[in-house]
Protein backbone atom coordinates (compact mmCIF):
# COMPACT_ATOMS: atom_id res chain seq x y z
CA UNK A 1 0.00 0.00 0.00
CA UNK A 2 1.13 3.51 -0.79
CA UNK A 3 0.18 6.25 1.68
CA UNK A 4 0.42 10.00 1.21
CA UNK A 5 1.54 10.84 4.75
CA UNK A 6 1.07 14.60 4.31
CA UNK A 7 -2.51 14.12 3.10
CA UNK A 8 -3.29 11.75 5.99
CA UNK A 9 -1.85 14.23 8.50
CA UNK A 10 -3.96 17.08 7.08
CA UNK A 11 -7.11 14.95 7.23
CA UNK A 12 -6.40 13.85 10.80
CA UNK A 13 -5.57 17.35 12.04
CA UNK A 14 -8.74 18.78 10.53
CA UNK A 15 -10.88 16.08 12.17
CA UNK A 16 -9.14 16.39 15.54
CA UNK A 17 -9.42 20.18 15.69
CA UNK A 18 -13.11 20.06 14.78
CA UNK A 19 -14.15 17.39 17.30
CA UNK A 20 -13.31 17.54 21.01
CA UNK A 21 -14.02 13.81 21.49
CA UNK A 22 -11.52 12.93 18.76
CA UNK A 23 -9.02 15.36 20.25
CA UNK A 24 -9.32 13.66 23.64
CA UNK A 25 -9.08 10.23 22.02
CA UNK A 26 -5.94 11.31 20.13
CA UNK A 27 -4.36 12.54 23.37
CA UNK A 28 -5.17 9.25 25.16
CA UNK A 29 -4.85 6.71 22.34
CA UNK A 30 -3.32 8.26 19.21
CA UNK A 31 -3.16 5.03 17.19
CA UNK A 32 -6.80 4.19 17.83
CA UNK A 33 -7.85 7.77 17.05
CA UNK A 34 -5.97 7.89 13.76
CA UNK A 35 -7.32 4.54 12.64
CA UNK A 36 -10.85 5.71 13.47
CA UNK A 37 -10.42 9.02 11.63
CA UNK A 38 -8.76 7.51 8.58
CA UNK A 39 -10.81 4.31 8.51
CA UNK A 40 -7.82 2.02 7.94
CA UNK A 41 -5.51 -0.20 9.92
CA UNK A 42 -2.11 1.35 9.34
CA UNK A 43 1.37 -0.21 9.42
CA UNK A 44 3.36 0.70 12.55
CA UNK A 45 5.98 2.74 10.67
CA UNK A 46 3.26 4.88 9.05
CA UNK A 47 1.35 5.29 12.34
CA UNK A 48 4.42 6.65 14.15
CA UNK A 49 5.09 9.17 11.36
CA UNK A 50 1.45 10.24 11.41
CA UNK A 51 1.34 10.66 15.18
CA UNK A 52 4.47 12.82 15.14
CA UNK A 53 3.20 14.81 12.16
CA UNK A 54 -0.25 15.40 13.63
CA UNK A 55 1.18 16.51 16.98
CA UNK A 56 3.56 18.91 15.24
CA UNK A 57 0.85 20.32 12.95
CA UNK A 58 -1.60 20.83 15.82
CA UNK A 59 1.11 22.61 17.85
CA UNK A 60 1.95 24.88 14.93
CA UNK A 61 -1.71 25.63 14.22
CA UNK A 62 -2.41 26.42 17.87
CA UNK A 63 0.70 28.62 18.09
CA UNK A 64 -0.36 30.50 14.96
CA UNK A 65 -3.83 31.02 16.39
CA UNK A 66 -2.42 32.31 19.67
CA UNK A 67 -0.06 34.69 17.88
CA UNK A 68 -2.94 35.98 15.77
CA UNK A 69 -4.95 36.74 18.90
CA UNK A 70 -1.93 38.38 20.49
CA UNK A 71 -1.44 40.67 17.47
CA UNK A 72 -5.01 41.91 17.85
CA UNK A 73 -4.15 43.22 21.32
CA UNK A 74 -1.57 45.64 19.92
Amino acid sequence: MNFDVKELIEKAVKAILEDEKLKKMFEDEPVKALEKILGVDLPDDIVEKLIDGVKAKISIDQLGSALGKLKKLF
